[in-house]
């Protein structure tokens, strides 16, 4: 690149000493002639310019575009890679959405179920406890019945022992103590007899 430059500042130098060193005769051509020796040496210059900025377009632009072709592909490349990933994410984030959403109603069945086991046994239960209450009670009334009427026998018993107790001595008197009591030594001395033999 730099001996490019070189060359067309060269070029431009060497057209410039040129014009400069035109002899006085020759500046005094008429107008017109003036006019087409500059045209002439303009074209040079330009042809010249011309040139050397076609070598350095040729010689550095190829290179460079082909630089920003590369990084261009490369460029999209990377967009491709990422929109892929980006693909493939979304692909599993919905994949993941739908097996929440079954794992969601899976787990409101299992709950439904759950409720419905837990509601069966726990009426199950209660229904036992009633049972076993209800047996107790049962139980309970027997035994206070079972006591009332033991107490109702003893008291009525208590009672007519007390009312036996009051005729008896209403009706004792000595004689009939007298008789009661022969009776009982003769009834003693009868069984007692046997015995004393034996």
């Amino acid at each position: 690149m730099r001996r490019a430059t070189l060359a067309v500042a060269l070029g431009l130098v060497f057209a410039c000493c040129a014009l400069s060193q035109e002899s006085p005769a020759a500046t005094q051509k008429t107008e017109a002639e003036q006019g087409d020796s500059w045209i002439w040496w303009k074209w040079a210059n330009f042809a010249i310019l011309a040139a050397g900025l076609g070598y350095l377009i040729g010689k550095n632009v190829p290179p460079l575009f082909r630089k920003q072709s590369d990084e261009i592909q490369n460029a999209l490349a990377e967009a491709a890679r990422i929109k892929q990933e980006a693909a493939a994410y979304a692909a599993g984030v919905e994949a993941r959405l739908a097996n929440l959403q079954r794992e969601i109603e899976n787990l409101r069945v299992t709950a439904h179920a759950e409720m419905t086991t837990e509601s069966e046994r726990v009426r199950r239960e209660t229904e036992h406890h009633m049972q076993r209450i209800r047996e107790q009670s049962v139980q309970e009334v027997a035994l206070m019945t079972r006591g009332a009427k033991d107490g109702l026998r003893k008291y009525a018993a208590e009672l007519a022992l007390g009312l036996a107790e009051q005729r008896i001595r209403a009706r004792m008197n000595p004689e009939t103590q007298e008789k009661l009591a022969n009776g009982f030594l003769h009834d003693l001395h009868q069984h007692g007899t046997p015995q004393a033999a034996n």
